[in-house]
């Protein structure tokens, strides 16, 4: 399927530069069955993509229009027809080489039509359907384009068509001098093209994947992104706009994308949706252009949210090994007075002080840190306290030497006395032996085998570049798609750098 498709794009983009994506989402909403707007000025082969899709389809009728305030219903789906209307009292509309007979539309100028045709238009869109008289006709609708230089004008109730569009795309001039040139010296090429029967689309074949894309499974890996992009659309932040914006998408509309995501997965031979099929949804998701950049960041970003995951909690890991080993260095180098001292504090994973009245009574100090700390009276140390990354319920507090904190980590001055902490000047006792509950902090376990963090990391880059080959390798994914991807992961490859510097400190 996948290569059939992809000849079948090769040939729909001979003699048309630069179209790649327009051409590309239009078959792909075509084979989902739902519709697209190309948004874009005047004269940049809006109508040529269209005249293009047909070619797709076997035999398939098409029906353009460019829209006015002054067109009428009859212009778009036909006349009444008059001789039926006296012959039989019935009023219905000759349809015939009118959309309700058209597998490709084109309508250009779209927010120019009036109410009737507007309205007309929301069935049409969504349900394939058509009432035409007392009948109504399931219409062999496959793709309505629809193109426009401007967005539906605010409070003239446009909502709902608007809409009905699940992929809008702006369309941009030819921007190469290569490919404006190969425009200029064109000798009608683009005019005249025409697809080889073997890989155009047959109504039978589209019927037969229409419901082979509706059992495409989907992973939980989409769910998860899915859920995750809904819930950072209600807090998009634009470029040059100082206010969040919060990108309503319906519910009918969020089902269509994932038809859309099915059909991906299925032109790209997969039984099942994965992450490799979700980046084109993003243009799916902005309700105004100077929203699409930062939509489609955090789609990119909902792509290997897991693997960030993943790679966070390795190097909280890591940082942890290496503040212990660094704190049984400083261990080994107090002098024995030191550790007589605190000799009757109950260690905790043989790193550990607790404090008992502190906030929940799950707030540890780290042993070495609390050892060299000077005594209330003089100037005190500066430090952090941060909820532990691992575990939300659990509160550490260390010298600040500098080296990476958790997010949300609070600074404090420390000092001590002989049986107690003091964080910016109040008093906290700590735990003493013998204690009655024996309480293990959930932390590192000085007896738990060592981490072997090379594989690890290793293993998350392979995964990092796996995930970035699936992406790329969609055919529904532009080229500009492709670079804001490679320059998103950029700064994962550079943190994946900085952490085997790290693993090396061990």
């Amino acid at each position: 399927m996948k290569q059939r498709i992809e000849n079948l794009l090769e040939q729909l983009n001979k003699g048309i530069w630069e179209k790649d994506s327009e051409i590309s989402l239009s078959l792909l909403a075509a084979l989902a069955g739902e519709s697209i707007i190309l948004l874009g000025p005047p004269g940049v082969a809006k109508s040529m993509v269209a005249r293009r899709l047909k070619l797709a389809f076997e035999g398939a009728k098409s029906f353009e229009y460019l829209m006015s305030r002054f067109s009428t219903p009859d212009e778009i789906f036909g006349p009444v027809s008059i001789s039926r209307l006296k012959k039989n009292d019935v009023y219905e509309r000759a349809i015939e080489g009118y959309l309700p007979t058209a597998d490709v539309v084109f309508l250009d100028e779209i927010w120019k039509a009036g109410p009737a045709i507007q309205n007309t238009l929301l069935t049409v869109i969504n349900e394939k359907l058509f009432r035409n008289g007392a009948n109504e006709i399931k219409l062999p609708l496959k793709l309505l384009i629809a193109a426009s230089n401007e967005l539906p004008a605010k409070g003239e109730g446009l909502e709902a068509l608007w809409d009905r569009f699940i992929i809008r795309l702006e369309c941009q001039p030819i921007f190469s001098e290569q490919s404006f040139n190969a425009m200029l010296l064109d000798k009608g090429e683009a005019e005249n093209c025409t697809i080889d029967k073997d890989i155009q689309i047959t109504n039978e074949e589209y019927a037969e994947w229409q419901k082979q894309i509706a059992e495409i499974e989907l992973s939980k890996e989409i769910l998860k992104a899915v859920n995750n992009i809904r819930h950072a659309l209600r807090t998009v932040n634009v470029e040059g706009d100082e206010e969040l914006h919060n990108i309503y998408i319906s519910d009918r509309r969020w089902k269509k994308i994932v038809r859309l995501i099915r059909t991906s997965a299925f032109i790209n031979d997969r039984k099942e949706a994965t992450l490799a099929d979700l980046l084109p949804a993003y243009h799916c998701l902005w309700q105004e252009p100077e929203e699409r950049d930062a939509v489609r960041l955090i789609v990119i970003q909902s792509l290997f949210d897991d693997i960030a995951k993943k790679m966070a909690a390795v190097k909280t890991q890591l940082d942890d090994d290496i503040r212990n080993n660094r704190s049984r260095k400083r261990a080994n180098t107090l002098s024995s007075q030191q550790q007589l001292r605190d000799k009757d504090k109950k260690i905790y994973s043989n790193f550990y002080y607790r404090l008992a009245d502190h906030g929940t009574g799950r707030t540890f100090v780290v042993m070495t840190d609390y050892q060299q700390l000077p005594d209330m009276g003089g100037e005190s140390v500066s430090g952090v306290l941060y909820r532990d990354p691992r575990d939300e319920r659990v509160t550490v507090i260390r010298i600040n030497t500098g080296a990476r904190t958790p997010l949300g980590s609070r600074p404090v001055s420390l000092t001590r006395d002989a049986g107690s902490i003091y964080i910016d000047g109040v008093r906290y006792e700590l735990e003493k032996l013998p204690h009655e509950v024996e309480t293990e902090l959930p932390l590192i376990d000085a007896e738990a085998p060592e981490h072997d963090y090379a594989s690890e990391i290793d293993a998350l880059a392979d995964a990092i570049s796996n995930r970035e080959k699936a992406i790329q390798n969609s055919l529904f994914v532009s080229n500009n798609d492709k670079q804001q991807l490679t320059a998103y992961l950029q700064d994962f490859y550079k943190e994946i750098a900085f952490t085997r510097q790290d693993i090396a400190k061990l």
